[in-house]
């Protein structure tokens, strides 16, 4: 259970990462306006994308595994509060996906300041949900 436990945190990190990091290359796509520029925020994001995706992929997994070798963690409310802000998490990760294609499209509808408040809500996230692991209210 305990490198279930350990790996599992350490793709949480690689996922939270490029939470954090994938809306700030936005912020710098929007205010670029040449084209190698642009080609280039697109690999980046793209590639960040995956990345993270990978991340994200592998924290659930892991988090499953700890699931089927634990069911009675599932009867805990800080578990299933947790469960459902991850299930959040997964949503701002998909809305995430759909504003990399706006933006690789040249159809984005959002300024620098909406990508920068947008970027915050990772940190939200992280923090209620390590508070509910650690401290299990």
């Amino acid at each position: 259970m305990l490198w279930l436990k350990a790996l599992h945190v350490v793709f949480a990190v690689t996922w939270f990462a490029g939470l954090f990091y994938l809306p700030r290359l936005f912020v710098y796509h929007v205010a670029t306006h040449d084209a190698p520029g642009l080609a280039r925020f697109i690999v980046m994001e793209r590639r960040l994308y995956f990345i993270m995706s990978l991340g994200a992929l592998l924290t659930v997994l892991l988090g499953a595994a700890m699931m089927v070798a634990a069911p009675a963690y599932l009867a805990m409310g800080w578990l299933r509060a947790k469960l459902l802000l991850v299930a959040v998490l997964a949503g701002y990760h998909g809305w995430c996906y759909h504003l990399m294609l706006r933006l690789r499209a040249a159809a984005n509808r959002h300024s620098q300041r909406w990508y920068r408040l947008f970027n915050e809500v990772p940190g939200l996230l992280l923090l209620a949900i390590v508070i509910l692991a650690v401290v299990k209210p």
